[in-house]
């Protein structure tokens, strides 16, 4: 009896892609999150290189000075418009005016995000809700509403998500962050092989520290920002942090080679490594920021309740002039 073997054909495919966008020159290229920080950097490398832009941001006056300026250095921006990336109705609106206006995407990229911090007795439930709603419902509600017409076309392209250093290690008091950065780590592994058939490509970022707009308004739960201790800490992060242009540099290196895991730092890279292969060490590593979290914690409300006693104190002194 023959067998039937797969073809050449078919066991290269196994091993290799041609790369689905090699250069953004004429290409169609969706950025949501494009007002500031990473996407807007991404957004004027893309420009820069020849690309198409269809842009979003739930900031209206900020997504509009980013156009203008993207278009006044010669950049393309065929179409934009504000909205919110985790309201379905608003995503699939949207997707509908682009698809009249513009057409297929051939690259979309998923930079929208929001950040909260806090230990599980602390975080409340909104803030849980907004994590998942806008940093894994929101790719999702993208990817539901323009990815199919990729498909549909059948000449490739490029989805990119931007996880964090989140979505690969559990750092301390990311529960709620972590749930969505891992979420949509998740969502992309599977659409990397998914979407393969259709020449699709995925790349899933996966950043450190970024020095973005995001840093200075991160909601920690129970710290007190003021304190000079934190405010130390958080000064330290932004050493070590990259711009948001060398993030985008990154992202689009990704996209014009296939990348799946893009790192737009080392550190990123290195502890991802080192949890996998040095699973003892990873987790005191772990456990000492962890305790270092909670000093920090500790010495918050020592501030905070001197801050409350602070402004009582004003407060008594004001009535008693009365």
């Amino acid at each position: 009896m023959a067998l039937n073997l797969p073809s050449l054909e078919t066991v290269r495919g196994l091993f290799f892609m041609k790369t689905p966008v090699p250069s953004f020159r004429g290409r169609k290229v969706l950025i949501t999150g494009a007002a500031s920080g990473i996407g807007k950097a991404t957004a004027e490398i893309v420009a820069k290189q020849g690309g198409e832009l269809v842009l979003t941001d739930l900031q209206a006056d900020v997504l509009d000075a980013t156009v203008n300026e993207i278009t006044g250095n010669g950049g393309t921006v065929l179409y934009h418009q504000a909205g919110d990336v985790s309201d379905f109705d608003w995503v699939q609106s949207f997707a509908r005016a682009v698809d009249a206006e513009v057409g297929v995407m051939d690259v979309v990229m998923n930079v929208a995000g929001v950040s909260a911090w806090g230990t599980v007795e602390n975080l409340q439930h909104k803030q849980w809700k907004l994590m998942v709603d806008v940093n894994l419902m929101g790719p999702i509600h993208i990817i539901e509403s323009f990815v199919p017409q990729m498909v549909r076309r059948g000449q490739g392209g490029q989805l990119v998500n931007v996880s964090s250093a989140a979505g690969l290690l559990a750092l301390p008091w990311h529960a709620a962050y972590s749930a969505s950065k891992f979420g949509i780590r998740g969502v992309s592994e599977v659409l990397r092989y998914d979407l393969r058939r259709h020449n699709i490509g995925v790349s899933l970022v996966c950043p450190g520290g970024v020095a973005t707009p995001l840093v200075n308004t991160v909601d920690i739960v129970g710290l007190d920002r003021d304190n000079p201790v934190v405010e130390k800490q958080v000064n330290g992060f932004h050493k070590i942090a990259v711009t948001p242009e060398k993030a985008g540099e990154a992202i689009c290196k990704g996209v014009l080679k296939n990348k799946f895991m893009v790192y737009t730092s080392f550190d990123t890279r290195f502890g991802y490594w080192w949890e996998r292969k040095f699973a003892l060490p990873y987790e005191v590593v772990m456990r000492i920021a962890n305790n270092r979290f909670n000093q920090l914690y500790e010495l918050s409300q020592v501030s905070l309740a001197q801050k409350e006693a602070d402004q009582a104190a004003v407060e008594k002194t004001g009535s008693a002039k009365h």
